[in-house]
């Protein structure tokens, strides 16, 4: 089984649970590749042993065809994890070594413990819907799995977002921003910016405005089947485009085109943990 390894580099306090980890993989017969900035990060800061793990390339479709990918970290390295596999529709385990780790359900300190279940595929995994983004300003990957966010720059006054469904005109958003985000997305900014939780798996996207300035501008949610435009103006000369927390400044007036992207992130999870018992456990919903 081929197996690759994406990771912060934040994990000393975990080093017993990944070390162990890492062990009981090689000792399955697991052939592993690992980011190189994690590679490094454990090797030399950290004095591991990475004896049979190779140091994966620059370009994760050089590894072949890979069975799973390993996130060690907390929900922004899950994002990080989604970007480096990118097109590959490879399954991604989230084991959890940040905060929340809503994408990660997998604790670190278990994670030795589920590496049957790694070998023999005895998890659940899920489709999650992928944003894409279209707009010749935009450098660098195009794709988002939680959100896309169009936002004032600091010393800026509000935008003005005028916003098509299609070729109908659905509003004008006058706000500090507005949120374009996946059901997956639902529990991230969105939600701290008053917008509904959403099953994962659901197909919608929901718009949600920061700050709005006007009391009728409430979050929305729609088909994802839909292509939606949004054109940014505003006094300042730029605005800011962030995709999962890598952001870009554009200038006043681009149109920026956000649809469904041609694939899905898989997300792999193990049996008994999946959107109910994550509300609960980790967002204390009913509680």
């Amino acid at each position: 089984m081929k197996i690759a390894i994406y990771g912060s580099r934040r994990q000393a306090p975990y080093a017993d649970s990944i070390q162990r980890l890492l062990r009981h993989l090689c000792l399955a017969g697991a052939q592993i590749f690992m980011d190189r900035k994690l590679y490094v990060h454990l090797a030399e800061d950290l004095g591991f042993s990475l004896s049979g793990i190779e140091m994966a390339p620059a370009d994760f479709a050089a590894m072949g065809n890979i069975d799973l990918t390993l996130s060690i970290g907390g929900d922004g390295t899950f994002l990080r994890t989604a970007a480096w596999v990118g097109l590959s529709q490879t399954p991604i385990l989230g084991i959890n070594t940040g905060h929340l780790g809503y994408l990660a359900p997998l604790p670190v300190s278990q994670a030795a413990d589920f590496v049957d279940n790694i070998m023999n595929g005895d998890y659940a995994t899920e489709q999650r819907t992928v944003l894409e983004v279209v707009s010749p300003q935009v450098r660098g990957s195009k794709y988002a799995l939680n959100e896309v966010v169009m936002a004032k720059d600091d010393s800026a006054s509000m935008i003005s977002a005028e916003a098509f469904i299609g070729d109908i005109e659905l509003a004008t958003y006058k706000a500090d921003g507005l949120i374009v985000a996946t059901p997956t997305g639902s529990t991230a900014y969105n939600l701290s910016a008053g917008g509904p939780i959403v099953q994962p798996t659901a197909p919608v996207r929901i718009l949600t405005p920061i700050a709005a300035h006007s009391l009728g501008m409430r979050p929305l949610v729609i088909s994802d089947d839909t292509e939606l435009s949004v054109t940014v103006s505003g006094r300042g000369h730029s605005f800011r485009l962030t995709l999962d927390g890598r952001s870009s400044t554009l200038p006043m007036g681009t149109r920026v085109i956000i649809r469904r992207a041609p694939f899905h992130v898989i997300v792999a999870q193990p049996h008994g943990t999946g959107f109910p018992s994550v509300l609960r456990s980790k967002l204390l919903f009913n509680a």
